[in-house]
């Protein structure tokens, strides 16, 4: 159902946002790594900005196509959907300016990459877009930065590794936990949309629930994000701190699309600290961010204190990392008892440096490779898969099984 390899449109990828910090650098990654041949274009609402973006990217940018468009021109968005394979897109939040481009997207059978971290938003397209996406052979593949790629692909990645200790294919329950720690900083964008999802509790929930009420679900399987308990792990040496971010529901969302997790899969999602001081820390912090996002100036007056756009020099991201660790554990039907297998993705700065190379490698993925068929909204596991894994092993982000 996805578009064949020789569509007739003019791009493989558009690149929409290149004028801000995030899209600058997704553009600068696909100046840098796009094959030869490779056709895109850098949209967005300013020609003399795109002009300057251009201009940046040095040999060979020339070739690059300027679309001048904004987010909210729906006929506007519909004809650059029109005229390639994949739109990326880093304008957010998405909840304010998203929505007008996955449906045009979704109406024009055209793959579509984001960046969000927003769960009502992801729910809102499916409910909105779904249908339309799968009869236009669509593929619209939510959260391809840091949000949510090292954990949907960790987790995938973890559970090859369990099925390769029990023998090929998993028949018993399977429990796994993924544990991320970083010394980044998050980008404007991803601080706004976290307050926003903060002051839209009951918007989010109602959201979900219409989301449920539409979506299929395997019969004879379980997939589920379990919310995880504080405390200290044996086999990590962490303490653990809930994460209640958008990346267990698409781990979960994976788990239930693809039989290779299991017939009861679940999986609980934290960030992990050395010490219990800075996760019971952590968790003031973003228990006191929640409360200030209720309150409407004070949460305005913290999005002015981090613009969008906007991000640390390139030594900062220089410096920055994460980790995402995993722990994958089942009791195969032999008898042997539990089987456990852990797992490691690392990487440089996450919030930008990985994140725009993440975005850029999965519209690459979307627009070149033999990718499974799929169509819809779709995970970047079900939708790339092993595809996506070896592109970003290849990039330089570490896929390992430490024991």
């Amino acid at each position: 159902m996805a578009q064949s390899p020789g569509s007739p449109r003019s791009y493989d990828v558009v690149l929409l946002g290149a004028t801000g910090f995030t899209g600058g650098l997704t553009a600068d990654y696909l100046a840098a790594h796009a094959p030869d041949g490779f056709r895109w274009a850098i949209a967005g609402r300013s020609k003399e900005k795109l002009e300057q973006v251009r201009d940046r990217l040095g040999v060979g940018a020339e070739s690059v196509d300027l679309l001048v468009v904004d987010s909210t021109d729906e006929a506007g968005l519909r004809d650059l959907a029109a005229q390639t394979k994949v739109v990326a897109t880093t304008v957010g939040p998405y909840l304010e300016h998203g929505a007008p481009l996955v449906s045009a997207c979704a109406q024009e059978g055209t793959d579509y990459a984001d960046l969000t971290g927003e769960p009502e938003f992801v729910d809102r397209m499916y409910v909105e877009h779904q249908a339309t996406a799968e009869a236009s052979g669509a593929r619209l593949v939510h959260a391809c930065g840091f949000d949510s790629v090292p954990h949907d692909l960790g987790a995938y990645f973890t559970i090859q590794q369990l099925a390769d200790e029990v023998g090929g294919e998993i028949t018993t329950p399977v429990s796994m936990r993924g544990v991320a720690r970083s010394n980044g900083t998050f980008s404007g964008g991803t601080f706004h949309s976290a307050l926003n999802a903060f002051a839209r509790a009951k918007h989010m929930r109602d959201a979900m629930q219409a989301r449920k009420r539409l979506e299929k679900r395997p019969e004879d399987r379980r997939s589920k994000a379990v919310a995880g308990k504080p405390g200290r792990d044996k086999v990590l040496g962490y303490w653990l701190v809930p994460l209640p971010t958008i990346d267990p529901f698409v781990v979960a969302r994976s788990g239930s699309a693809l039989p290779a997790y299991g017939p009861d899969f679940r999986y609980s999602h934290y960030a992990g600290t050395k010490t219990l001081r800075y996760a019971a820390g952590g968790a003031a912090g973003a228990g006191a961010l929640a409360v200030a996002a209720q309150v409407p100036p004070v949460r305005n007056l913290l999005k002015k204190r981090v613009p969008q756009g906007t991000g640390p020099s390139e030594g900062r991201r220089d410096a920055s990392w994460f980790t995402v660790e995993f722990v994958g554990e089942t009791n195969p039907s032999t008898g042997s008892g539990t089987v456990q297998v852990r797992t490691k993705v690392s990487g440089g700065d996450p919030g930008y440096t990985e994140t725009a190379k993440m975005l850029a490698e999965s519209a690459m993925c979307l627009a070149l490779d033999d990718n499974p068929s799929t169509a819809g909204q779709v995970t970047t596991a079900h939708a790339m898969g092993d595809a996506l894994l070896a592109r970003l092993q290849t990039a330089g982000i570490r896929f390992e099984r430490v024991s």
